[in-house]
């Protein structure tokens, strides 16, 4: 049937049971059990052991399945656990409450209460011997409620999403273990859990497009934190020495499979450290949470079986554009020919662009992709890392890694830079790129500079995307799988 006229058999239903007092929506019961529990804890016993019961059950949750059989009916209900059966006698129920069982509808949220029993093909199910309707639903559930595929439909009405794919619960009740899991590491490990400024005066802590807003009483512009690095780095200057926060940034940048514009990841800090010593941290994070999900430390991500069994791989910028990429060591130092290399293979680079930029750009282009087991890649390009402390070995490099695991980048860290004289001229440079027309280069921020003319500790830091973590530990292919609420364009309804 049309759309329209199911909704026409639902209101006339609605109109029954209003002209018979019916509260359509009550809010005066308290279900006693859960689907899990009760499967939990009878799972196992038989019709006899259930029959001595004399314990009475209650559950409360969505009506999902009728299976009519003229004075009796078997039915499905759903909560925030799972499923049961129940089995509806009219002889078991009052007439009033039989009225409104012949009334509700696939969705409508009920309560049941009764005994145990096995039916003759062994399910466990409660026999209602008391019945209510708890909230009626006006609208039908999609494609006859067997489970809702179209994509658009999955995240712009993420409540259906949830009613009908079981699955999609799982990932969320996955991601919410995995950020406790996250906390109860960094707890453990003495960390301290802030919270910083989502608006601020200027865009900072990250190469990247900001939001902008207007705050009308000041009459001032400010920024959707793209980053919360330069406020976490206050803190360690002021003497909180391990800190952490799991926070929501903001990045005006496209939309795919691996990117939204509103996301979260955990950002944390730790003074008298360096970025290796986070190598072997960020190892023993992962190695938590996996046991914890997998009791292991392999699992399948799109087909593929990773191994988080450390030590991981480690693989520098240079070795890792000359093996992957395919690069030639003099590609590496003569511009016209990294130019020429970078365009063969198919990157979009200006002349005076900085020669390390120039080499990240083949590395996205052509070597991310191919990293499927954990690599930590390091030695980054000065060019690229405004905010990271020079090596001492070859002041044109870094000392920062990312890490990538099913060719994309999960984290990024390293040693951070606390020297106030280059970080002005880092920023500075970065002006100048401004000025030049990328408006992803970092503005310059006199008050973090100030605060590192008061020394800030030796200490690296490190950001993790928990939303491409929950992507990897949930099997899920799509940043907007595990989103509950992606940003999506605009549609007319």
């Amino acid at each position: 049937m049309e759309d329209n006229e199911l909704l026409n058999i639902r209101r006339e239903k609605i109109a029954d049971l209003k002209s018979a007092g019916v509260d359509l929506y009550p809010n005066d019961v308290k279900p006693q059990n859960t689907t899990a529990e009760i499967l939990g804890k009878f799972e196992n016993s038989d019709s006899d052991a259930l029959a001595a019961l004399s314990e009475t059950f209650s559950i409360a949750g969505r009506l999902m399945a009728v299976r009519n059989f003229g004075k009796a009916a078997f039915i499905k209900i759903q909560d925030y656990k799972g499923h049961i059966q129940g089995y509806i006698g009219k002889n078991s129920l009052s007439p009033e409450e039989y009225f409104v069982f012949k009334k509700l509808d696939i969705g409508d949220i009920i309560f049941i209460s009764g005994k145990l029993f096995r039916t003759k093909t062994n399910e466990l199910t409660i026999e209602a011997q008391k019945l209510k309707l708890l909230s009626k639903s006006i609208r039908p559930l999609p494609e006859k409620w067997h489970g809702l595929t179209d994509v658009e439909t999955r995240y712009r009405q993420r409540y259906l999403d949830l009613i009908a794919n079981s699955r999609v619960k799982e990932i969320f009740y996955r991601r919410s273990r995995i950020i406790k899991l996250i906390r109860q590491f960094m707890d453990d490990h003495d960390f301290l859990e802030v919270e910083t400024p989502m608006m601020q005066p200027r865009a900072g802590g990250a190469v990247a497009r900001p939001f902008k807003t207007h705050h009308n009483t000041l009459d001032t512009d400010l920024y959707l934190r793209i980053a919360p690095e330069l406020y976490l780095k206050r803190l360690v200057t002021g003497g909180l020495e391990r800190v952490y926060e799991i926070n929501r940034s903001f990045r005006n940048e496209g939309i795919d499979t691996f990117h939204n514009p509103e996301f979260t990841m955990m950002e944390f800090y730790w003074s008298f450290a360096d970025y290796r010593d986070l190598m072997s941290f960020t190892e023993k994070l992962f190695v938590f949470i996996a046991g914890d999900l997998f009791q292991g430390l392999k699992f399948t991500y799109q087909g593929t079986e990773i191994d988080l069994t450390p030590p991981w791989q480690r693989l520098s910028v240079k070795d890792a554009l000359l093996q992957i990429a395919g690069m030639e060591p003099a590609d590496l130092t003569d511009p016209a020919r990294t130019i020429a290399f970078a365009r063969k293979v198919g990157c979009d680079v200006k002349e005076n662009d900085p020669l390390g930029k120039i080499h990240m750009a083949i590395f996205d282009e052509v070597v991310e992709k191919k990293l499927i087991q954990p690599t930590f890649v390091t030695d980054y390009p000065v060019a690229v890392s405004p905010l990271s402390r020079r090596s001492n070995t070859e002041p044109e490099l870094v000392d920062r890694f990312e890490l990538y695991i099913c060719g994309r980048e999960i984290a990024n860290a390293f040693s951070e830079l606390n020297d106030p004289v280059d970080q002005k001229e880092r920023f500075l440079q970065q002006l100048h790129e401004r000025e030049a027309g990328d408006d992803e280069a970092h503005e310059m921020d006199e008050d973090y500079i100030r605060a590192l003319e008061y020394a800030m500790p030796p200490t690296a830091g490190e950001g993790i995307g928990i939303d491409r973590l929950v992507m990897l530990f949930t099997d899920s292919a799509s940043i907007r799988d595990v989103i509950l609420f992606p940003l999506l364009r605009t549609r007319q309804e």
